[in-house]
């Protein structure tokens, strides 16, 4: 398995997580919901990682998979960001992209729901892909806000 970003920043932290790998279907319709039925997980517990943008800056919001980004809660303007903006930002393609190890740092934040969890899994920074850690961890390495962030 080759290393990303992601998991070379975990690696120089010495944070303890655990690699799944899947074999990615690019006809799937759901880059967050294909990782729970390939790796057999609870969908809560799996996170996906959406860009958002609020007044020209971009934001990094971690939520459930089986969730949407509540735009109203980051602010009135806010939107998902273009994919192609998102991708230049974080050096990830979309449907990979990791919270962690972004080639510039956004300012991230993380559904409460994360933390009910002793371990989540996000993006190891590509499709097919997946990272288990502790989401204390992840909101330490990536200096997170956590708050509720997400809808039905």
């Amino acid at each position: 398995m080759a290393a990303t970003p992601a998991t070379r920043l975990l690696d120089r932290e010495r944070v303890p997580y655990r690699l799944h790998e899947y074999e990615h279907d690019p006809k799937h319709p759901s880059y967050g919901l294909e990782a729970v039925e390939k790796l057999g997980l609870d969908p809560a517990r799996v996170f996906k990682t959406l860009v958002a943008s609020l007044d020209g800056r971009l934001l990094c919001c971690v939520v459930p998979v089986e969730r949407q980004l509540d735009l109203r809660s980051l602010g009135k303007r806010a939107r998902l960001a273009d994919p192609a903006e998102a991708e230049r930002a974080t050096g990830y393609v979309v449907g990979g992209i990791s919270p962690l190890g972004q080639r510039r740092r956004l300012e991230t934040l993380v559904d409460a729901s994360a933390l009910e969890h002793e371990t989540i899994h996000v993006s190891a920074g590509r499709r097919g892909l997946e990272i288990e850690l502790d989401p204390r961890d992840l909101v330490r390495l990536t200096q997170a806000k956590v708050a509720p962030c997400a809808s039905a």
